[in-house]
């Protein structure tokens, strides 16, 4: 069984409550009660204390609840509080951890199956043709029109049904079908489909799918129609030529036999494609090569060539948002001149063709390139690229102010905190004066880099304060009657009850100043890192 992951909370609840991950019961329950007398509510009647007070307590109990908990506790030490949060409860009590873990981990399973249910999947896509010359020959500007939808809806781990259909009209024509699919993961490396297909083409058949090594896979198939019987076989071998390209065969024997030849390739700013195709009744070649200007925009090149097809498109797509591109495309072939409009979203599809002209006259042909390409440079320049500028900025200003809302808060939150520990602080202090004990004199917690600086010029200015929390009442207060603070290994610091984290995502330090027997002395701890104080290798 797979080791338990660690939470990644740093065991703050341990921190809250001042304790080792190995705390005893009673211990907690020490621990506990400490927090418990400075921070219950009734102790308060200042309307703004006790609001403070009201908050730390539930803090404090909800801890001292799971930590109390055996079963809890050991859910929050393997996983944290993600395991304790997603909904999963153990049943009856367990003895040993590994009946903990393997319960938990069934119970995990159990709740990714179930959301398999609640999640289908779909695609689709609307075409809709239109013909400039027949609107201008006196007929109807529409000259056809498909549709098509499919449905992916896992049933277990293993199983996928597959439902799709669709619908094509061309002028009084039309045409339709309807497909279902059952796709079953033999292993982790080959799996089976069985395909039925009912309308103009009813057709039943399988397909196997196969890894046949680290870099090759090959697919198998058999299709049966149910209008004449006639059989098509089909194989298909892919292999990985490099780290970014992939070669592929497929051999299709049948009523319309063919084999064909591909090539793929794709890095971070371009992809390529080509394949040639050799038929009993056909023939033809295709390549297309796309490149990415930025994140979100891209230019595109294709062309095919064959015993049915002549033609060539070039265009280009931008994102307009997180789940939608758009793209244009123009193309120039046998059939004449057109255009090709399409917007992607969350995988529906909607294309709209429109073709321009049957006569491939010269004007017309640079004509129809060259206007739409200059409007959407144009565009592109002085409208979209200023515009998402400014949006971007916005973004990292809002998400920047967003970030200073919740720091402000938090440390709000600790100076608050801070408050009500400082009455019984101040007296552990004075008593730890009297008996020329521990006495912390200057306690800092913040960024790494900063503390480091103030340490060396033994001041704090602007730009290191924003990033730095006065420590100095939580430790005191932390400092035990026999005149000793002991910060455990492994929990971060900034969960301690008065602490919290003046920079998110950097890394931190604790500089601690304090006085024993009359002596100064100073040391540093990284945020995890265990601290015991007293230490004549501290003295400064």
């Amino acid at each position: 069984m797979a080791s338990a992951p660690e939470p990644e909370d740093g065991r703050e609840l341990y921190a809250l409550l001042h304790l080792s991950p190995d705390a005893s019961d009673e211990e907690i329950r020490r621990a506990y009660r400490q927090f418990a007398q400075i921070y219950h509510p009734d102790k308060y009647q200042d309307p703004q204390m006790k609001d403070v007070a009201t908050e730390n307590f539930q803090r404090i109990r909800d801890a001292y609840e799971i930590l109390s908990d055996e079963n809890k506790r050991q859910i929050y030490d393997i996983y944290g509080m993600e395991g304790l949060n997603s909904g999963l409860e153990l049943g009856p009590k367990l003895s040993k951890p590994e009946e903990i873990k393997e319960q938990l981990e069934r119970l995990r399973r159990r709740k990714e199956e179930e959301k398999l249910f609640t999640h289908a999947r779909s695609t689709g896509s609307i075409i809709a043709n239109f013909s400039v010359p027949q609107y201008l020959d006196g007929y109807g500007i529409m000259r056809g029109m498909g549709m098509s939808s499919e449905v992916q809806l896992p049933v277990s781990k293993q199983n996928t049904v597959v439902f799709g259909g669709n619908l094509v009209v061309n002028g009084s024509a039309g045409t339709g079908a309807a497909s279902t699919v059952l796709r079953h993961q033999l292993s982790s490396v080959s799996s089976i489909e069985f395909m039925a297909t009912a309308g103009l083409r009813s057709v039943i058949g399988m397909q196997t799918f196969r890894q046949i090594s680290p870099h090759s896979t090959a697919t198998s198939g058999l299709a049966v129609s149910l209008r004449d019987g006639s059989i098509n076989l089909s194989n298909a071998w892919t292999r990985q030529l490099t780290e970014n390209a992939v070669g592929n065969i497929q051999l299709v024997l049948g009523t319309e036999s063919s084999i064909s030849v591909g090539w793929q390739k794709k890095d971070e700013k371009s992809s390529a494609a080509g394949e040639v195709k050799f038929g009993t009744n056909s023939f033809g070649a295709s390549a297309h090569y796309t490149h990415r200007f930025s994140s979100k925009s891209h230019g595109r090149i294709a062309g095919r060539v064959g015993s049915t097809a002549l033609d060539f498109e070039i265009g280009g797509g931008r994102q307009i948002s997180e789940f939608s591109t758009v793209r244009m495309m123009y193309n120039i072939g046998i059939q004449g001149v057109s255009w090709r409009f399409e917007l992607h979203r969350a995988g529906q599809k909607l294309v709209i063709p429109v073709l321009l002209s049957t006569d491939l006259n010269v004007l017309f042909v640079t004509s129809a390139f060259a206007i739409p390409s200059t409007l959407y440079f144009l565009l592109q320049t002085y409208v979209v690229k200023p515009y998402h500028l400014k949006r971007e900025k916005q973004k990292t200003l809002e998400k920047m102010e967003g970030l200073s809302t919740q720091l402000t808060e938090a440390r709000k939150a600790a100076k608050k905190a801070q408050k009500l520990l400082e009455p019984v602080s101040n007296r552990k202090k004075n008593r730890q004066l009297e008996n020329n004990g521990l006495v912390i004199t200057k306690a800092l917690y913040g960024n790494h880099k900063k503390i480091k600086e103030s340490s060396e010029l033994n001041e704090i200015n602007d730009d290191v304060a924003s990033q730095v929390l006065d420590v100095t009442i939580p430790l005191n207060f932390l400092v035990t009657e026999a005149g000793q603070l002991k910060l455990h290994e492994g929990i971060k610091k900034s969960g301690i009850m008065g602490f919290y984290d003046p920079c998110p995502g950097d890394p931190k330090l604790l500089l601690v100043e304090y006085t024993f027997h009359g002596r100064k002395y100073k040391v540093m701890a990284d945020d995890y890192e265990a601290l015991l104080i007293p230490q004549d290798i501290h003295q400064s």
